[in-house]
């Protein structure tokens, strides 16, 4: 908010009184420590405020970065710009009315965010599905996670320096929300899977047109690595930079592609499957160290990219195979859970998403609890941040594929 501010000779310590003052007393200013100003002004470091309004926060995000010159020494992450309110309205909505809400937590991956609610309320409910709706959710599960990690993989590049992998990601992106402007007539929040089955039915020739998009999608993801995931510069750039190893980012509660690039082999799909997951047959990619050691920027960009191969895996499976049925026969016409909670957890693209409900026997939540994986990455960013260079924090965080819709909830 006030840009860049630094030390001063000792004669200008009232000056610092009164600004530290005006901090404390700032509602916007948050958790400006008393030791931390103090030694700033008495030392020869300084804050920088990147974000909220900042290109690569990829975000409403602020960055407090106590700076030794270019050496960040402290970094402090500024959330709840966005005042999104999303656990309390969904207090004063029906059960099925909340989903839109779930939509916009991670806008990236919608479809994965209204998977993992329903999946929640449905375990209370207890329908019996039809096999037609679980095939369905699983393809655009996928589709959307390929769609999730391509935006991630495209503004790291960018982050690091390289444009062309950006646009190219996109381009490619584009082509999934054409399938699901198809699908559910939206290209990013999509109100597609409700409560007991689905919007609608897939539409004549999406099957193949989406068969169609995976035959040209491995072939890019190809090219990808030539351009980007193996070239030298790129490597040397986030190789060895925001490290940290299985034991830490256990205990810092991180999950999704950033823990498994620690070499730990974690994914729910397989360690505790939902839906049909148990069904299809692929590979949880973990960090191999092959460029420099796990749980590097490096390593979390490229699990994202293997995971994408695995997602065209179990589509494969999945879309010549999807049974007859009716996809709405199993939607109830009015939702009341029984009284009780429940708690559920899915592999969503960043990485453990759940859903903590508690149900007081009406048609509303008493409360429903989002356990969102971006929390716990941004809390963890002033562990990998400390030691190294203001511009390695960029491509730090890029590594992390934060989104604040589901961390502002």
């Amino acid at each position: 908010m006030f840009g860049i501010f630094g030390s001063g000779s000792k004669d200008a310590k009232p000056e610092v009184e009164r600004q530290k003052y005006w901090m404390e007393g700032d509602d916007m200013i948050i958790d400006m420590s008393t030791p931390m100003v103090e030694h700033i002004h008495e030392g020869e470091d300084m804050v920088l405020n990147m974000g909220p309004q900042h290109p690569s926060t990829h975000g409403v995000l602020r960055l407090e970065l106590l700076c030794d010159g270019e050496i960040v020494k402290k970094c402090t992450p500024h959330i709840g710009y966005l005042h999104r309110c999303f656990e309390k309205h969904a207090e004063n909505l029906p059960y099925p009315e909340v989903i839109p809400f779930v939509d916009r937590l991670d806008y990236m991956a919608s479809m994965n965010q209204d998977m993992a609610y329903c999946v929640a309320v449905e375990k209370m409910l207890a329908p019996e599905l039809p096999e037609r709706v679980e095939y369905i959710r699983v393809i655009v599960s996928e589709l959307n996670r390929i769609a999730s990690h391509l935006v991630a993989l495209g503004t790291f590049g960018g982050d690091a320096g390289a444009l062309t992998p950006f646009l190219w990601c996109f381009r490619d992106r584009e082509k999934i929300l054409d399938l699901f402007e198809w699908l559910s007539g939206a290209r990013m929040l999509y109100n597609y899977i409700w409560i007991g089955g689905v919007a609608r039915d897939l539409p004549d020739g999406w099957v193949a047109k989406t068969t169609e998009f995976l035959d040209y999608f491995e072939d890019k993801l190809k090219n990808l690595d030539q351009l980007l995931s193996f070239n030298k510069i790129f490597i040397e750039r986030t190789a060895n930079v925001g490290v940290i190893d299985k034991d830490k980012a256990i205990a810092l509660g991180l999950t999704g592609p950033i823990l498994r690039a620690t070499g730990f082999e974690w994914d729910l799909r397989k360690n505790d499957p939902y839906s049909i997951y148990d069904k299809f047959d692929f590979d949880i990619p973990v960090g191999a160290g092959e460029y420099g050691p796990l749980g590097s920027c490096w390593e979390r960009y490229y699990i994202r990219v293997r995971e994408c191969r695995e997602s065209v895996k179990i589509l494969r499976q999945a879309l010549p195979n999807i049974p007859d049925g009716d996809v709405m026969e199993a939607i109830p016409r009015r939702v009341k859970l029984p009284k009780g909670e429940v708690y559920v957890r899915t592999e969503a693209p960043k990485g453990e998403l759940g859903f903590y409900i508690v149900s007081d026997g009406t048609g509303e939540p008493y409360r429903c609890k989002c356990k969102s994986p971006s929390f716990s990455h941004v809390a963890a960013l002033d562990y990998l941040c400390r030691g190294v260079f203001v511009a390695d924090v960029i491509v730090i965080l890029g590594s992390m594929d934060v989104v604040l819709g589901e961390i502002d909830r």
